[in-house]
């Protein structure tokens, strides 16, 4: 029977407890690698540092260089009330949209105050989807994140990380998510240099994952989702590289998910497979039956169930080949979600 890739009942799944990985493998490359053919539609297994074998001269490997920020912070209103809050996006210099619990606690009007009480932030308003806008009053955020604020590590790692490297690529720059792009996570600065040494080219975009990143889907219909704005930017030497690759016949690969709606929303609008510079946000959703104009090979990790990460890999892959590749994973005990194992698809 034909499945209906809309069906937000295809993207759920439960995966074992004991599958979620709580810390990250070392050496970072030392993860297993499942591999995708959708030429062959065929499944193999490798480890994360055989990757070199899929490279030719002159492909691109394109890595998302944002930095996660200490975004989690704990607060309490004027009342005495703990709220914990987590940023979102910076609006302007003081002002940041951020996710607070319990919302109840935390109403437009109010004041939340930080540590001994120096530092303070107003309640301005709230978002469309229930979040809230902070005004913090008079703050120098870089020190103030660095003294109050901690990793944003997803919900299900239960355990406090050893370091902060180790929720951050060996290649962050630009600060300003508030999740890794974890796909990421799984190369070294070694890895890196032989890639280099094999004429790989590198380039590097940066997409600040935000709430699209980790909100799920709950509609029906996954066409019906909407997806929340992130920032990206995509520079002029980089679209470069890229289009020379394309013109030579080379293959872009993508890192993640961020970088694939990166590229595609800096997809040019004529014929010909080219990227433009950008700057600005995006909030491309990527959903079975659309056409990827710029990447050729997708390395992304596990996802989570009704995630658009998922969905987005789904498109790319194929429905059937993908579920057999995660029911592959479940049984063979692949690590799944941020510190987990990783997929390649080509």
């Amino acid at each position: 029977m034909k499945q209906d890739l809309f069906s937000l009942a295809n993207y759920d799944f439960d995966i074992p407890e004991q599958l979620i990985a709580q810390q990250p493998l070392r050496p970072r490359d030392s993860s297993r690698l499942l591999i995708f053919n959708r030429e062959k539609n065929s499944i193999q297994e490798k480890i994360f540092s055989d990757i070199l074998d899929f490279f030719k001269a002159g492909d691109v490997l394109v890595l998302n260089n944002t930095e996660v920020i200490k975004a989690r912070l704990s607060a309490r209103s004027n009342k005495g009330a703990p709220i914990e809050v987590l940023l979102l996006r910076q609006k302007d210099r003081d002002t940041w949209e951020v996710l607070v619990k319990p919302g109840k606690k935390a109403r437009v009007g109010q004041e939340l105050i930080f540590g001994s009480g120096k530092n303070k932030a107003e309640i301005v308003g709230e978002t469309s989807q229930g979040g809230r806008i902070l005004k913090f009053t008079d703050i120098d955020f870089k020190g103030f994140l660095k003294k109050f604020g901690k990793v944003p590590i997803p919900p299900y790692i239960k355990k406090e990380i050893s370091s902060p490297d180790d929720y951050q690529t060996v290649y962050a720059k630009t600060p300003g998510a508030v999740a890794a792009p974890t796909a990421g996570l799984h190369f070294t600065k070694g890895l890196l240099k032989k890639l280099t040494q094999k004429g790989v080219e590198i380039a590097k975009i940066t997409l600040h994952c935000g709430l699209a990143t980790f909100r799920p889907v709950k509609t029906a219909d996954i066409r019906d989702h909407k997806i929340d704005p992130e920032w990206v930017e995509i520079s002029q030497e980089t679209c470069e590289v890229i289009n020379r690759a394309k013109r030579l016949g080379k293959k872009v690969f993508a890192v993640g998910t961020t970088v694939v709606r990166t590229l595609e929303t800096a997809a040019s609008q004529e014929d010909k497979p080219e990227v433009r510079s950008f700057s600005g946000e995006t909030n491309l959703y990527l959903v079975p039956g659309c056409q990827f104009r710029i990447v050729d090979v997708l390395i992304t990790n596990f996802h989570t169930p009704c995630s658009t990460n998922l969905i987005l890999a789904v498109s790319f892959c194929g429905l059937d080949l993908l579920k057999e590749g995660y029911s592959r994973a479940k049984r063979d005990g692949f690590r799944f979600f941020s510190f987990g194992d990783a997929t390649l698809i080509f």
